[in-house]
């Protein structure tokens, strides 16, 4: 199975490499995608559409989301074709937190605009993650250089001492997500690195780990979220920064 990813259906890479997946024979093609009449759609085998609505702003949010839901689901499928009914029913409980812990998310918008004061004079950022959340560190500093142009980089957070770290001080915010998983003491030896060195902490965590961090760290606190769906719960706040940032220094966020 070739399965593409597509906001709008009509990425020009995304779609010439499906042709080449047809072309070489695969079994089959299946795309998640949110426009239904677009080209990745029609001739794509299967499709999942992510029903996100319109996407207006070029800083695709809801979209990405949804690509995660729709991943999530296709691999609660893929636990039912392998005969795992338990594993199914397990990520199919779980999903259905998802609403309710958004929504918790959602309520830190008032407390992500005051912190989004702390990065309209800067010119760079840092975004750390480990594991699966580094590709979640790429989607926070991504939006955050698209819609309010200041330089972020993301990085995984095992690879700080090899480069990035020369570049932390006081002017440098680094913003880290720190779920609850089997890596958290490492990032917690990145997060002391970077408080050694005087950069500016900004973590996105659960709520109730904030005393196990500098005192000086701006903390983003979530709920407790289960570990298989955190990465959706966890790109809110990313999102929501990057926003205010944006707003605050009076960039289009459309734009």
């Amino acid at each position: 199975l070739f399965l593409t990813i597509s906001q709008s259906g009509e990425t020009a890479d995304t779609l010439a490499a499906l042709r080449q997946a047809k072309a070489l024979g695969y079994a089959a093609t299946m795309s998640i995608c949110n426009v239904p009449t677009s080209s990745i759609v029609r001739e794509s085998d299967l499709v999942f559409m992510t029903r996100a609505g319109t996407e207006v702003g070029v800083a695709s949010t809801k979209a990405f989301a949804t690509q995660l839901v729709g991943l999530f689901l296709f691999t609660a499928a893929m636990a039912r074709l392998k005969g795992k009914g338990e594993l199914e029913q397990k990520l199919s409980l779980t999903l259905r937190q998802v609403p309710g812990l958004l929504q918790m998310a959602l309520g830190l918008d008032g407390e992500i605009q005051v912190l989004a004061n702390q990065f309209t004079e800067k010119r760079h950022a840092l975004f750390l993650g480990r594991n699966c959340f580094y590709p979640l560190a790429m989607e926070g500093a991504l939006k955050l250089k698209e819609i309010s142009y200041i330089h972020a980089e993301a990085y995984p957070a095992g690879e700080l001492k090899h480069g990035p770290l020369a570049l932390v001080d006081a002017d440098m915010p680094l913003v880290i997500l720190a779920p609850r998983n089997a890596l958290l003491d490492k990032l917690k030896a990145n997060i002391q690195e970077v408080d050694a060195r005087g950069g500016q902490l900004f973590v996105i965590t659960e709520a109730d780990l904030a005393n196990e961090l500098p005192d000086n760290a701006h903390i983003i606190g979530l709920p407790s979220v289960p570990e298989e769906i955190a990465p959706i719960i966890y790109t809110v706040p990313l999102q929501l920064l990057a926003y205010y940032v944006a707003v605050l220094k009076g960039t289009d966020v459309d734009q």
